[in-house]
């Protein structure tokens, strides 16, 4: 019986998948492979894609995986009227860890995140950016490291 159960349940959430809209437009969305890593609802009508709440630290991941130094995700949302494709709440926009990009989200049921179209590859520049200013902070701290250490053997010598 509790396989019956299981099993009807999991095809309600592929039907569930199958027949997402686009918030946007409309259109029935598709599921494909984006950069033949993560499954994604793609919009064929404005190329827009829904990512499920995980898949966007895996899009981020492609170049920046270290979420300690990421920053916050979400800043200052705001209400829409554009509905969640996966349970029609409206989503909720936001400003992208400080940079100056919205994103969208499910943030009542915390089902994902809505990328217009070119908005996945401005997370991927954002966060290859993000990566090499902390790569080049790191460097200068430790070159100060070595500028301070060497100051303080040519103070604390003997003469």
């Amino acid at each position: 019986m509790r396989q019956k159960e299981t099993a009807a349940a999991e095809n309600a959430r592929a039907r569930n998948t199958r027949n997402m809209n686009c918030p946007k437009c409309g259109a029935q969305l598709v599921n494909k492979y984006y950069k033949g890593m993560i499954e994604v609802d793609s919009c064929p009508v404005c190329r827009g894609m829904w990512l499920d709440f995980s898949e966007l630290d895996k899009l981020e991941d492609v170049v920046f995986d270290d979420d300690a130094r990421k920053g916050s995700l979400a800043h200052f949302q705001t209400k829409t009227h554009y509905p969640c494709p996966r349970c029609g709440a409206a989503l909720d926009e936001f400003q992208y860890r400080l940079y100056d990009l919205r994103l969208d989200t499910c943030a009542e049921n915390g089902h994902g995140f809505w990328l217009d179209a070119g908005e996945d590859e401005r997370v991927i520049n954002l966060m290859r950016q993000r990566a090499a200013d902390i790569e080049r902070k790191l460097d200068a701290e430790a070159a100060w490291k070595r500028t301070l250490k060497g100051m303080h053997l040519f103070l604390t010598r003997k003469k």
